[in-house]
């Protein structure tokens, strides 16, 4: 059971970038699924999640208008699309899921991230 995230890299502020979340060995359609980002020395931060009915949370204010999620079953791939990126938003990016298809539950499987850095 694994979950991989990709799709990051270097970026200049204003610029764009989306992320996947790829899941293996396992069915991703009846889980939320949520994207976190973490940087060093500082809390792991909830951006935004999509429950297993589509449903999206948005839990990081500061993404609120730039950032969407979205998931394709079928792929059993969640994706996340940052816009109009600043230096605030260069951190570790990974993806979780909890033990339902609610993003209220408690999130107890973590994937392997990816990196995203903001950089003029």
């Amino acid at each position: 059971f694994q979950l991989q995230a990709s799709g990051g890299g270097f970026v200049q502020p204003g610029g764009s970038l989306s992320l996947s979340c790829a899941a293996s060995g396992f069915e991703l359609y009846m889980y939320a699924v949520g994207w976190f980002r973490q940087v060093p020395g500082k809390e792991r931060e909830g951006v935004l999640c999509i429950s297993s009915g589509f449903v999206e949370t948005h839990w990081a204010d500061s993404a609120k208008d730039r950032f969407t999620i979205s998931r394709d079953n079928g792929r059993n791939t969640v994706y996340l699309q940052m816009d109009n990126l600043n230096f605030e938003d260069t951190a570790h990016y990974f993806c979780a899921i909890p033990q339902s298809g609610s993003c209220s539950a408690n999130f107890a499987f973590y994937g392997q991230g990816t990196q995203v850095t903001v950089s003029s």
